[in-house]
């Protein structure tokens, strides 16, 4: 992996993902330069982001960008493609976005990028697949947000179910970032008790927090039918990503990644805690599932094998 001048990131498609994550960076402080491609409104977006730069931590230089500017980037994010409309499915998606996502990495891959591909276009994890096939990079550097925005969700509403601030809130949301995905709630504890307590004390608390799973799971076409797109959440989870990327926190953050054998997969790319630095994915953080949770997580892969397979994505 080839080392880059500063902190350049380069954001591939300015729809209301790919803002929300670039006023995310902006607002943190995140990155010496951010280099925008799209063809829609472009010129006002990067005016209005520069304009905020005065009251960021540290200064971000937010450009109009071309390919050219993927050469030497720390990172290249990608979030364009078509839209999830209101009663589609991310899976339905893959059709729609293959052929541009093929042309999308081989234009990046044609300037010599060798950084972190980081990819929020859905469905995440088969094109997070495909990117890796396409772009040749080593699987610790193409990397998607997986279910870092599911688990954010998650913690939130187990927050306000417990009262407590969702920082105090460790659980997990694994699997596709869709319909198949699953809590790992064997692991999961709310300021440090473990929420099996609750699970296997008291069936109507059971039942109460299957519902808070199942609200989680499908926030996304809640909030499409009433906004017409998620993208501030996403915006954000995408930023926690970079800032551990570019600061190299070897922090745990469950996102799309390569299996080589971890939860007894092989082959797939799918949303799990890894441990995620400079240099990208370092490690699978492999959790220790019950036995209905290793059965729905198995059940998650081959729902995504399927389809990656349809597509001959997978390598």
């Amino acid at each position: 992996m080839k080392a880059s001048i500063g902190n350049r990131i380069v954001l591939i498609g300015a729809g209301d993902v790919g803002i929300a994550y670039a006023y995310a960076l902006v607002n943190q402080g995140l990155a010496d330069h951010l280099a925008i491609i799209d063809h829609d409104k472009l010129v006002g977006e990067v005016m209005d982001l520069n304009h905020g730069v005065v009251w960021a931590p540290s200064p971000t230089l937010v450009t109009e960008g071309t390919y050219s500017d993927c050469t030497d980037a720390t990172m290249v994010v990608i979030c364009a493609g078509a839209a999830q409309k209101p009663g589609e499915t991310r899976i339905d998606l893959v059709g729609k976005n293959m052929t541009l996502f093929e042309k999308i990495v081989g234009d990046v891959m044609a300037t010599g990028f060798d950084g972190i591909l980081l990819v929020a276009t859905n469905p995440v994890d088969i094109l997070t697949q495909a990117a890796w096939r396409y772009s040749g990079l080593p699987a610790s550097q193409v990397i998607g947000s997986g279910t870092v925005l599911d688990s954010a969700r998650f913690r939130f509403m187990l927050g306000e179910h417990y009262g407590v601030a969702p920082m105090s809130v460790h659980a997990s949301i694994i699997g596709e970032h869709g319909d198949t995905e699953l809590p790992v709630f064997s692991s999961a504890n709310v300021s440090g008790v473990p929420l099996r307590r609750d699970l296997d004390g008291d069936p109507a608390k059971r039942e109460r927090l299957t519902q808070i799973f199942t609200e989680t799971r499908d926030a996304a076409y809640r909030i499409i039918d009433s906004k017409g797109s998620t993208s501030y959440g996403i915006g954000m989870g995408l930023a926690r990503i970079t800032r551990a990327i570019l600061r190299n926190e070897q922090v745990s953050l469950p996102v799309s990644t390569l299996l080589r054998g971890e939860y007894g997969q092989e082959g797939i790319y799918i949303g799990v805690p890894a441990v995620i630095g400079r240099t990208g994915v370092q490690r699978v953080v492999e959790l220790e599932l019950d036995e209905t949770e290793r059965q729905q997580f198995a059940r998650s892969a081959n729902a995504l094998r399927a389809v990656s397979e349809q597509f001959a994505v997978l390598r």
